[in-house]
């Protein structure tokens, strides 16, 4: 598998490879066996279960010394985390983590596997959040949630067991959520938690349609474009959100991604939303922000959370290839 660690400088044509990765194909070929239906065809309480149920395999899960689960008291609602400490006998360094998903589907459950990889990898106390979905609670719901969690954890690092270092991740609908939520970090004055570094798995960073990836990864490659436009519609109270720079990072002003952390970001050849993950990190490294940036060019988007999927569906060995970078990178960061 070919890594492109270029950003810019790659033609927009030459971001994805000539075939798929085998395992990422073997899934896509074993979704269409199996008769997995069309995303934009179900209600939201459809998609949760099936998607809840290929991305919550029955095995047993990584082990971590201690798995906790906390409720965050908010205005009129609790916000659920789930905390995982591999050595609660040292103070680590704590990474907020917001799963994908579309602002509508996956949860704690879904996605632990990723949130133990954090934690054993990268050497960190990992506070996965269970922020509020579309269509319940639109958008600014989850950016909300996502913003409380993560002053929480910077205001109660040693009751749960955390020291210095704070960063935030997360994959697809949560990669945004954790890019929006440092812009909010250093656009606030008071109180604000101070962020150390943001991990961005395939983040959503602009609503629109309009970009070379969106037409040649249209249809076939597990998250589709018209998957988008049925997650979008959920999220969001009108298109006028849209433009909201909570909604659509990469609209961010010079002057504000500037001030942001460091970034790791993974984009991948066979999505959707690759180009305009290109061009969140061209504009952040614009602004002076440094940014390592991989792009897996024969990966599918939400590969990062297929390392174990549910029979009969292969996982992706990839998937732990990019969990230990990841981990590596917060190692790196907080040495």
């Amino acid at each position: 598998m070919e890594i492109d660690h270029t950003q810019s400088e790659t033609d927009p044509s030459e971001r994805r490879a000539e075939t798929l990765d085998a395992d990422a194909q073997a899934l896509l070929d074993a979704l269409e066996e199996a008769g997995a239906p069309d995303l934009t065809h179900l209600s939201p309480e459809q998609a949760r279960t099936l998607l809840g149920d290929l991305f919550t395999p029955d095995v047993d899960s990584e082990p971590i010394a201690q798995v906790d689960e906390r409720k965050i008291r908010a205005y009129a609602r609790d916000i659920r985390v789930r905390i995982y400490d591999p050595d609660p006998d040292q103070a680590l360094p704590a990474v907020v983590y917001f799963h994908g998903g579309g602002w509508v589907v996956g949860g704690l459950d879904s996605h632990d596997k990723v949130a133990r990889a954090l934690a054993t990898e990268g050497g960190c106390v990992v506070v996965s959040v269970d922020y509020r979905k579309a269509p319940e609670h639109e958008f600014p719901a989850a950016v909300e949630d996502a913003y409380l969690a993560t002053k929480w954890t910077a205001d109660n690092a040693e009751e749960i067991g955390a020291g210095r270092g704070l960063a935030v991740a997360g994959e697809s609908a949560g990669g945004t959520l954790a890019t929006v939520v440092a812009q909010m970090a250093v656009e606030k004055d008071v109180g604000a938690p101070g962020i150390d570094h943001q991990l961005l798995f395939y983040p959503v960073t602009n609503h629109s349609y309009d970009t070379h990836s969106y037409e040649e990864n249209a249809d076939g490659y597990f998250l589709t474009g018209r998957g988008m436009v049925w997650f979008w519609n959920h999220y969001l109270r009108d298109d006028i959100d849209g433009a909201n720079l909570r909604v659509s990072p990469l609209r961010a002003r010079e002057k504000i991604l500037a001030e942001l952390p460091p970034v790791t970001l993974f984009s991948c050849g066979y999505d959707p939303l690759r180009d305009e993950q290109f061009a969140y990190a061209d504009a952040l490294a614009d602004a002076g922000v440094p940014v390592e940036h991989t792009n897996y060019d024969d990966m599918i988007h939400d590969f990062a959370n297929m390392s174990q999927l549910s029979d009969p569906f292969p996982g992706i060995d990839a998937a732990n290839d990019v969990q230990e970078r990841a981990g590596e990178a917060l190692r790196e960061t907080f040495e």
